[in-house]
């Protein structure tokens, strides 16, 4: 395959748009949630890298909205400017990158990350296509919106695509 786009790249906490041949880009995905929000018409895709998943969890200040799943997702759609009843989504990340003994609730970040990327998606209906979530390692993805392909690299896994 000839790639004839850039790669735009998203950072941690950060959300980005990409209209095709170009492609979107994240890495460091560990208990972290990439969430890739596509159109096929219009060949138009965002992604929000997900640190935490609830707001009400940041210290006092300004937001940074794509931090949070429960502003990120709504920040991405704006973004788009895409009515959500074309948009699908693609999921990766949320791994419990380290276990303690007697674990608290509050050390599941990855899990919670996920729960809540699907509630928000689930208040907006917008339909989850695929996802690679859970586990204990990192993950980069990148995605196509030419094809709608997900292409993941899991560290000492291998790559996929969704």
């Amino acid at each position: 395959m000839i790639k004839t786009g850039n790669i735009i790249k998203v950072g941690i906490a950060d959300a980005n748009t990409v209209l095709s041949p170009d492609t979107i880009r994240t890495s460091g995905l560990g208990s972290c949630v990439g969430v890739i929000l596509y159109d096929e018409r219009s060949k138009k895709a965002g992604l929000v890298h997900i640190m935490l998943p609830d707001s009400s969890l940041a210290r006092s200040g300004e937001i940074n909205p794509a931090k949070f799943a429960d502003t990120g997702i709504s920040y991405l759609i704006e973004m788009l400017s895409i009515p959500t009843s074309r948009l699908k989504a693609k999921l990766a990340g949320g791994a419990q990158m380290f276990q303690f003994a007697g674990q608290k609730d509050t050390m599941r970040i990855g899990p919670r990350n996920v729960e809540a990327v699907k509630k928000v998606l689930n208040s907006y209906k917008i339909k989850i296509i695929s996802e690679d979530t859970g586990g204990s390692s990192g993950r980069t993805i990148e995605f196509d919106p030419a094809s709608c392909l997900l292409h993941i690299r899991t560290v000492n896994i291998g790559e996929k695509v969704i």
